[in-house]
């Protein structure tokens, strides 16, 4: 049951507008109203949330404490209405008070707290739990500064700070009464009292913790959880004593901390100075959360001997890990514990989340670092690492294996391995990278522990990638269904089967598509000038710029189109546009040339009257949730070209294939299961799979061989060295497909060895394309067997398997 009439909202609008901003409809700008909008919606959850929180103590229910540093949540305005089923409602409201909807739903700014597809997936099992009626709270930090803004000047991406909070602010619920107190360094002192030995952290800088709650809705029911984002302030902002003796520096010492925690995501770490302040937000958002959650446990049970049996904590990647020596800390030092007692109730507490197999995002912290930030921690992690050793070793007995599986070794702190001792799940994100996780990455562990390690393949929120963001869709379906089952039984799409063949709904699918491809080009010409031809492929690769996602070979394929164009004008048939959307992290060089590349290549392109109405390149400015809610719809083609047997996932491939956007992929991450309910058919395959990746590897690769062999490729590559219109050599892009550089091997991610199908498979799209019917029928299955990748069926997994909770 929706909380509000049109007529009702209006009131309420009018109500907020005049209490917090003392003035009337008619003198408030569009800011005014986009804050009055989502404090009308957040004091109806924030009701909700009362009664939730009540139920649960009142029936002493389980709950999930989910941490991730990173909540892509995007805009919350336009999700909550929809949640709340009062969208239509404010739209009209909005219409009526002389505002227009749309405007103020553009106004709000992307809730940027996280980098790309792990941040995103937090923020879909944070709405699947809600809808799910599982009581959870997901937990972060408050950046001042989300991910930054990408400019592009001059073909090359210049980041600018995300100051977000100046309208987003208006989901915060502040806690100041629910402050904790996070200590770094000091000293520790050691006594024995009442036959136990107390350990006191002394001369400390103490950060305290406010926790700012987003309030988050589910669909169709009454059920509110919450995003709890923890912001750093000194406990003194200055030392008056210090200050005195003129140590004005030192007096200030414990601020700047404070301020320098939550001001940025994810500082730069390849220097000291930005591993210390990453390992200082890491800690202080875990500590802040692990106090949290026992105090609230002791209130409603009096003991913290029972905590695993009413708390599960769920670690999204390795960034949560010190969870584990932190919940020890609390258990023996503050509730009096032996360390046995306190083990076993951790062990059973904590669950872990594994995102990559990529060694350098395994992480590993410095001792040093550890040791001198975080003392009693320090202390905590070498008796676990001890212990732990001693059962490997006795275990396997076998050095090689011990050294494997060592949280401490050669002076650091290996995270993924202090997440594998101390919980109860291990799990990987699609059955690929589960299987790889237990027979290559952790393989000695999972030998010995085998029950620990899981799959769940991820999912997304389909509710707001389908129904919300594609109207159009989403009105087929509905009339094709009878109904709206499919909101919360999303293996309901499955029905949609049953037309692919039928001539009608094809039709009104392509359609549905074309008007969103006009949308998509109106929206691209109004923010970033550029035309885009909605009868041309619309072909898209959007996410994080890194080299093993391979849009250096999507670049490649695009210039070999561009030889073959300059010597034969009729070689392309069909209109391709080549749509590009990704950020590169600001110290890594390699992402950021690449995207200089596709920008010089974009202009080359645009300069050449052969490409007219034939090929087009675009680069996607500052891509972001939003943006993405505008692009899904419109995409025909997605590329998912990461090399096999390196992407966990992908979250990104299920949104374009509930879009009814067909894949160009290799067989990585979920695009294996993608492949198993398509079959060959409905998807364009090409590419080395995983065990062949490493076969190639092993027998020794020579990348040189193929550029002499290949003319098309040996082309290409030299057009990199020789550059573009612009003028800029890619020499150095060259040389580290062909000889290596920096370390890195010749082409690490064999791009290309996988050039010549990858073409292939780009040419069978093509032509494919030019048969609307072939097309849109495959379009219509892709659509169909979408519905296992909604968020809810991996959350119910998680309920079912890991986290033993009920669930709707």
């Amino acid at each position: 049951m929706t909380p509000f009439t049109t007529k009702t909202l209006e009131k309420a609008l009018i109500a907020k507008l005049m209490l917090n901003f003392g003035k009337a409809p008619d003198e408030a700008t569009d800011q005014e109203m986009m804050k009055a909008s989502a404090l009308v919606l957040r004091d109806v959850m924030a009701i909700r949330k009362v009664e939730t929180r009540k139920e649960t103590r009142r029936e002493q229910k389980k709950q999930v404490h989910y941490l991730s540093l990173e909540f892509l949540m995007g805009r919350s305005l336009m999700k909550n209405a929809y949640n709340l089923e009062v969208l239509p409602q404010l739209k009209e409201a909005l219409e009526h008070l002389g505002f227009k909807a749309a405007d103020i739903f553009e106004l709000e700014p992307d809730a940027g707290l996280g980098n790309g597809g792990l941040g995103r997936l937090a923020a879909c099992y944070l709405d699947s739990m809600t809808t799910l009626e599982i009581p959870a709270t997901g937990y972060s930090i408050c950046y001042e500064l989300g991910i930054f803004k990408q400019k592009i000047v001059e073909g090359q991406q210049v980041e600018l700070p995300d100051d977000w909070k100046d309208l987003g602010a208006a989901w915060l619920l502040p806690k100041p009464e629910e402050v904790q107190e996070v200590r770094f360094g000091g000293t520790l002192r050691e006594f024995w009292d009442d036959g136990h030995l107390h350990i006191v952290n002394e001369n400390a800088i103490t950060v305290m913790a406010i926790p700012c709650d987003m309030v988050v809705a589910g669909y169709g029911t009454q059920h509110v959880n919450t995003l709890r984002l923890w912001d750093a302030r000194a406990s003194h902002p200055v030392d008056m004593a210090l200050f005195s003796r003129g140590e004005y520096l030192k007096a200030a010492e414990e601020e700047a901390m404070a301020k320098t925690i939550a001001k940025v995501l994810y500082p730069e770490d390849n220097h000291y100075e930005g591993k210390s302040l990453r390992l200082k937000q890491q800690y202080f958002f875990v500590s802040a959360t692990v106090q949290s959650i026992a105090r609230n446990h002791l209130e409603t049970y009096g003991t913290l001997k029972n905590f695993h049996e009413k708390n599960v904590i769920q670690i999204n990647d390795t960034h949560p890990t010190l969870v584990i020596p932190e919940l020890m800390r609390i258990f023996i030092d503050e509730a009096g514990m032996s360390w046995d007692e306190a083990w076993e109730i951790t062990r059973q507490s904590v669950a872990y989340t594994n995102h990559t197999v990529l060694a350098e995002a395994l992480e590993r912290w410095p001792q040093s670092l550890v040791e001198t930030l975080l003392p009693r921690i320090w202390q905590i992690i070498q008796e676990i690492s001890a212990r732990w050793q001693r059962k490997v070793e006795d275990f396997y007995h076998d050095p090689a294996k011990t050294q494997k599986m060592a949280i401490l070794w050669d002076g650091e702190v290996r995270m993924a391995n202090l997440c594998i001792a101390g919980g109860m799940a291990v799990n990987g994100v699609s059955g690929l990278h589960s299987d790889i996780l237990k027979k290559d990455v952790f393989k000695e562990a999972c030998g010995m522990e085998p029950w620990k390690f899981q799959n769940v393949t991820n999912g997304i929120d389909h509710r707001r990638w389908l129904s919300e963001i594609n109207p159009g869709l989403d009105g087929l379906i509905r009339d094709l269904m009878g109904g709206d089952e499919y909101l919360t039984h999303p293996s309901a799409l499955r029905k949609l089967d049953a037309y692919a063949d039928d001539k009608a709904v094809q039709e009104r699918l392509a359609a549905i598509k074309r008007k969103n491809k006009e949308d998509f080009a109106a929206y691209a010409k109004k923010t970033q000038g550029v035309v885009l031809n909605p009868d041309a492929i619309f072909d898209v690769q959007v996410k994080r710029l890194h080299e093993y996602k391979r849009q250096l070979l999507n670049v490649l394929h695009i210039i070999s189109l561009y030889q073959k164009l300059q010597e034969d004008p009729n070689a392309i048939t069909h209109p391709h546009t080549f749509l590009f959307g990704a950020k590169a992290a600001p110290g890594y060089a390699v992402a950021k040339r690449i995207i200089r590349l596709i920008n010089s290549l974009a202009d080359e392109i645009d300069h050449n009257p052969i490409c007219k109405d034939k090929l087009q390149v675009v680069f996607l400015e500052n891509y972001r949730v939003s943006l993405a809610e505008r692009l899904m719809p419109a995409s025909e083609v997605s590329q998912q070209i990461s090399t096999a047997g390196k992407e966990a996932s992908g979250t990104g491939n299920m949104k374009f294939m509930m879009n009814g956007a067909l894949t160009i992929g290799t067989l990585d991450g979920a695009n294996v299961e993608m492949h198993e309910v398509l079959g060959d058919e409905n998807m364009f395959l090409f590419g080395l799979h995983a065990d062949e990746v490493e076969r190639l590897k092993k027998e020794g690769y020579v990348p040189q061989r193929l550029y002499n062999r290949d003319p098309v490729l040996h082309n290409c590559l030299n057009a990199l060295r020789k550059g573009f219109r612009d003028g800029v050599s890619y020499e150095d892009l060259y040389q580290r497909l062909l000889f290596g550089a920096g370390g890195s091997p010749a082409d690490e991610y064999l791009l290309l060895a996988d050039f010549q199908s990858y073409c292939q498979a780009e040419q069978r799209m093509a032509e494919t394309y030019g048969n609307a019917e072939a097309w849109n029928r495959m379009s219509i299955h892709n659509i169909a067997r979408s519905g296992i990748f909604a968020a809810d069926r991996a959350v119910a997994e998680y309920a079912d398997n890991i986290w033993h909770v009920p669930h709707k």
